[in-house]
C-alpha cells in the first residue's frame, strides 16, 4: 500500500512529527539535565500523542483511499477484503 497524502493531509501529518520531533529533543534535553520525572514523563506523553495522531491521520487517508476505490469499482471484493485487513492491522498497531 502507497503512502500518498496530498495537500492539507500531507501538511498536517508533516506538521504533527515536526511537533513530535521538538518534544522528543526536548525530552532528551530534560533528562539530560537531570529535570523533574513528571515534567518529562508529561512531555514523553506529548510526544505520543503527537505520533500517534500522526498515525491514525495517515490511517484515516488510506481508509478513504481504500473506501473510494472500492465504490469506484476499480477494486474486486477479494482484494478490499485483503486491504482491510491490511487496515485493520495498521489500526490496531497504533492501538
Amino acid at each position: 500500500m502507497e503512502l500518498d497524502l496530498a495537500g492539507a493531509e500531507l501538511k498536517s501529518v508533516l506538521n504533527r512529527l515536526r511537533r513530535a520531533q521538538g518534544q522528543i529533543s526536548g525530552v532528551i534535553r530534560m533528562i539530560e539535565e537531570g529535570r523533574d520525572c513528571e515534567e518529562v514523563v508529561t512531555q514523553l506523553a506529548a510526544a505520543s500523542r503527537a505520533l500517534d495522531r500522526a498515525g491514525f491521520a495517515i490511517i484515516a487517508t488510506g481508509l478513504q483511499r481504500c473506501v473510494a476505490d472500492i465504490e469506484s469499482g476499480r477494486t474486486n471484493s477479494e482484494d478490499a477484503q485483503h486491504m482491510r485487513a491490511r487496515m485493520e492491522k495498521l489500526f490496531l498497531s497504533l492501538a
